[in-house]
């Protein structure tokens, strides 16, 4: 029997399902990336941007099409990891607004919101590139309107779609030279043929069992994959006499608004006079709300004159505070027989594995509050003690290995004490997620696109904390041209990249973003690649950022030897520590 329309309970099953065969193929569109180096890669962002949805959409009454597309769109927009994140959450972002207020959608209205998906999409990005999955998304979307005018049934509109995205995507190559060069397809197209897929055998398998069919829940998120930290809780130290009456709003409320026209700025002001650490984000249709309050029947009370209340979390802070004291207490009437503190501090070893990283720089007592504050994507402990030495208020964890999310980036935007914050991503596949967030605050944010630590810190440098905003961010951006960033890393897969053969495990010399060198060691690359500096721009000095892999004995090596081949130049190496990358360095 042909399905005529897609209800609520169909379009979640849709979602869920191409979850789980998105998720289950992500290795295969990582497998697509033109550069082979270890980075957050597209299948793995779009897989992670798909859970998050997923998790919204399990959650959302699925009484109408438009409420469970609502919570497609907020939870994709919120999770989204890199550009192929954000671009697929610009799709679902469309889709819903088509879908808003809608029961159900018939043949016609799926394929429609499948080109308003398209045309969403193709907005948000500044420059929008043929060859993606912007090209794929937009002739599967061709291709369901136009079987849309000839059948009633959803499952052949989506098949269509699907047709016309995998064919699409053999094309990408001929749009894009770089993926001729490779030898590939586009891996953002390749993940959302493979969403295509997940929709048309969740609407198969509601065509053979019928209404009833069973709707199974999304995959499971592994701690390390949704971007937390699976290690052991961090020892919190407190002084033990330190009051706990000191909380004045105990309770740490956090919940979901749903609803129309939800006032943000007009409830978060009424929310301050109840409490602090408010934010109120989201869009008109979900809002999220946070405060710290002593009457969370008060702020739930007035909140509800807005819209539904869901996934209400209130915790008492002091009595979790008075658990730590306890806890801490125990500790210290039970130290453990050797302290840490009292280890001698072993000799650099040169067997890089066997070396300790160095305790990271302290970090200052954070300054007075000012006008303006920053958050700095960052992956390595003496790369976040660094950029907080220099006056980061948040640093979120990620970058090169983990794209941070939507979420992140504004939870750490909405934590800074200031109500104008400076966005320094620091990699070139956080800068649309970071933009993405700075929509969504409350506060006025500005996102210096910076595409690597050196620029991150060049631009910090230029920062002004109670500077005119826009002299401040001008001065940010014209720091980015100041600066060569190097990067030596390795080949996680075979492929050809320009003129260059890369094999899996060669060590690669990258120069503002490009691979330009392969050889047999890190060292010999950082040389290479600064050689190549030196002779397109020379520079004065030179800092060296040495990550796991080094030990500070061969960093250090490095640096006397630099010194000798560059006399003029000034050398500084840090301990960075960060993963997979043997060495960051900078030429300015």
């Amino acid at each position: 029997m042909p399905i005529k329309q897609v209800d609520g309970p169909l379009l979640k099953a849709m979602v869920l399902e191409a979850t789980r065969t998105l998720d289950a193929n992500k290795e295969a569109v990582n497998a697509l990336n033109v550069f082979p180096v270890p980075d957050g890669d597209t299948g793995s962002n779009m897989s992670l941007t798909m859970l998050s949805a997923a998790r919204e959409v399990e959650r959302a009454p699925d009484r109408t099409v438009g409420a469970v597309a609502q919570a497609l769109a907020q939870g994709s927009l919120m999770g989204a990891r890199g550009n192929s994140g954000v671009i697929l959450s610009q799709l679902f972002r469309g889709f819903a607004r088509y879908a808003a207020d809608r029961t159900a959608l018939d043949a016609r209205d799926l394929a429609r919101a499948l080109q308003a998906g398209v045309e969403t999409a193709y907005k948000a990005v500044m420059k929008p590139v043929e060859g993606t999955i912007l090209t794929v998304a937009r002739e599967a979307a061709q291709a369901a309107v136009q079987a849309a005018r000839s059948t009633g049934d959803v499952i052949e509109v989506i098949e269509a779609a699907h047709r016309a995205a995998l064919a699409a995507l053999e094309r990408t190559p001929e749009l894009l030279p770089v993926l001729k060069k490779a030898g590939v397809v586009d891996s953002g197209g390749k993940g959302y043929t493979f969403i295509l897929a997940g929709y048309l055998a969740a609407l198969r398998a509601r065509e053979s069992q019928g209404p009833e069919a069973p709707v199974a829940g999304a995959p499971a998120v592994p701690a390390r994959e949704a971007g937390r930290d699976a290690s052991p809780a961090t020892t919190v130290a407190f002084r033990v006499d330190e009051e706990i009456s000191d909380i004045r709003y105990p309770y740490d409320t956090e919940f979901f608004i749903r609803g129309r026209e939800i006032p943000l700025q007009a409830i978060a002001e009424q929310l301050n006079q109840m409490g602090d650490s408010v934010y109120v984000v989201g869009s008109p249709e979900l809002a999220k709300v946070h405060i710290h309050t002593d009457n969370p029947g008060r702020v739930l009370d007035f909140c509800l004159r807005f819209g539904e209340l869901i996934r209400i979390e209130i915790h008492n802070m002091r009595e979790q505070h008075a658990d730590l004291l306890a806890r801490a207490g125990a500790a210290a009437a039970d130290p453990p027989a050797a302290s840490a503190a009292a280890d001698p501090v072993p000799a650099p070893s040169s067997d890089p594995a066997a070396s300790p990283a160095p305790a990271p720089n302290p970090v200052p007592d954070p300054p007075e509050a000012a006008a303006s504050a920053v958050v700095a994507v960052a992956a390595g402990d003496g790369l976040e003690a660094i950029l907080k030495s220099l006056g980061v208020a948040q640093v979120v964890r990620g970058g090169q290995t983990m794209n941070p999310s939507t979420q992140d980036l504004l939870e750490a935007i909405e934590a800074c004490p200031a109500d104008r914050v400076f966005v320094l991503p620091n990699n070139k596949n956080v800068i649309l997620a970071a933009e993405q967030a700075a929509t969504l605050s409350r506060k006025e944010v500005h996102v210096i696109p910076t595409r690597s630590i050196p620029q991150g810190i060049a631009a910090l440098l230029a920062w002004q904390p109670d500077g005119d905003p826009e002299k401040t961010r001008q001065a940010m951006l014209r720091t980015l041209e100041e600066v060569q960033t190097g990067e030596v890393t390795y080949a996680v897969r075979d492929t050809t990249f320009g003129e260059m053969a890369i094999r899996e495990g060669d060590i690669l010399g990258i120069w503002n973003g490009q691979i330009v060198a392969t050889g047999a060691t890190p060292e010999e690359m950082v040389k290479a690649v600064l050689e190549r500096m030196m002779a397109e721009r020379p520079g004065e000095v030179i800092t060296l950022y040495w990550g796991e892999g080094v030990d500070q004995q061969r960093a250090e090596a490095l640096a006397e030897e630099l010194r000798r081949l560059y006399p003029q130049c000034e050398v500084e190496v840090q301990y960075g520590g960060q993963p997979l990358y043997f060495y960051i360095f900078s030429l300015e």
